[in-house]
């Protein structure tokens, strides 16, 4: 599935290891202020850099290609784009006859009668999520001034996470899954 919502109604584009990708975003009403800024604070805790991320660095600079005039939202859709630029696909060039466990290589293989760009899991990647990022910026601005926050509060029933995270970090074998 690759859109979600109806009133506010999200759409996901792109692959890991494409040109770019990003989201369409249908129900945002006009004349909502809206600027590259506003997605910085957002974008900055996707990124990694923290213990068990990946490698992977990206720029993440939303490119808006449509709904947006004057720096203000058109009442069309929004159409947000981010280049990939940190793509090194030889490293993924094993995976295309033996999907890793743990990620949806096999079932991106068999959904899409192996025509799935596997590259960095393609269309399955963790990369992704930029665009859900960038839908969540868009819609706590509709939402304001109500405030939506989230955090982490324990990670695999421990409360101590940064010890938990590198724990796991260390000794893989020991991480248990709660069902």
């Amino acid at each position: 599935m690759n859109s979600f919502g109806r009133l506010f109604r999200i759409t996901l584009f792109g692959e890991s290891h494409g040109e770019s990708i990003g989201v369409v975003i249908n129900g945002c009403p006009a004349g909502l202020p809206l600027s590259i800024k506003d997605f910085s604070k957002d974008l900055r805790r996707r990124q990694a850099g923290a213990p068990g991320t990946t490698q992977r660095r990206e720029p993440d600079i939303p490119i808006i290609k449509s709904g947006l005039f004057k720096s203000r939202t058109t009442g069309a859709p929004l159409f947000i784009m981010f280049e990939n630029k940190d793509v090194q696909s030889k490293k993924y060039l094993s995976i295309r006859d033996t999907p890793r466990p743990g990620h949806a290589d096999f079932v991106a293989q068999h959904k899409y009668g192996r025509h799935n760009d596997f590259r960095g899991s393609g269309h399955f990647s963790g990369r992704l999520t930029v665009g859900l990022v960038a839908a969540g910026v868009v819609a706590k601005k509709i939402l304001a001034p109500a405030v939506v926050e989230a955090s982490v509060t324990e990670v695999g029933g421990q409360k101590k996470i940064e010890e938990t995270v590198e724990s796991a970090l260390k000794n893989p074998s020991l991480i248990r899954l709660n069902r």
